[in-house]
């Protein structure tokens, strides 16, 4: 079971320029193997996690998915804002064949909103959003999760619900996580794609290049999270 990610590339066009993010990129992403994903601000983390959850599209090349993906944990691009809480719950619960009853319990009392699942969701914080779109991403058993700075969201408590339920899961499932906490990357992953050079760098010796990533990152002055 793989996705693979073959001779991909992707532009975007900003204020009336072509920028390309990607240009003949090749990846394969093995179940039971974890990725981290690596780099600095607009380097395009989340456009290859968008990828890969087909969430866009590539130019030109092509993915192929041979087991099930999630959507980018921390993206609610897949949320109506006009719907309630409970009515996007049992909506995502019918287009992935689960039972809509117990998705909508575990992903309220995950996400901590129970008093809020009647509310439409554009009445809720970004915060709010995320953890709600986390915690149904957590109710469903893909193959592979992505996760998007997807412990970011809510309090301390939230958030170490989140690396526990992480952590339990990548026993069974493969994860792809782009992060700027470089910690959790080591902590999590067995593979690494850097970005922000020339070219996308793959390496499976993730805690070598994440500190030599700190050091860069040091060196230039912008902070490191490690």
């Amino acid at each position: 079971m793989t996705i693979e990610i073959s001779n991909v590339s992707k532009t975007f066009v900003t204020l009336g320029r072509r920028h390309t993010v990607y240009k003949n990129f090749n990846l394969t992403i093995e179940r039971g193997v974890n990725w981290g994903v690596i780099g600095p601000n607009g380097s395009g983390k989340t456009t290859l996690l968008r990828l890969l959850a087909g969430a866009l599209e590539p130019d030109t090349g092509y993915i192929k998915r041979n087991m099930s993906v999630s959507w980018p944990m921390g993206y609610t691009g897949g949320l109506s804002t006009t719907l309630t809480g409970n009515q996007n719950c049992r909506f995502i619960a019918r287009l992935y064949g689960k039972d809509p009853t117990e998705v909508t319990r575990y992903a309220a009392e995950f996400s901590q909103l129970e008093h809020f699942m009647e509310w439409p969701l554009k009445t809720y914080s970004s915060g709010m959003r995320s953890r709600l779109a986390f915690a149904l991403s957590m109710a469903i058993d893909f193959d592979c999760m992505i996760v998007d700075e997807g412990t970011s969201a809510g309090d301390a408590r939230f958030r170490a619900r989140t690396e526990e339920a992480l952590a339990e899961r990548r026993r069974r499932s493969s994860l792809v996580i782009a992060s700027h906490n470089l910690k959790e990357v080591m902590r999590l992953c067995d593979r690494l794609v850097v970005l922000g050079g020339p070219h996308p760098e793959i390496t499976d010796d993730v805690e070598r290049r994440v500190k030599q990533y700190a050091t860069e990152l040091a060196g230039s002055a912008l902070g490191v999270d490690l």
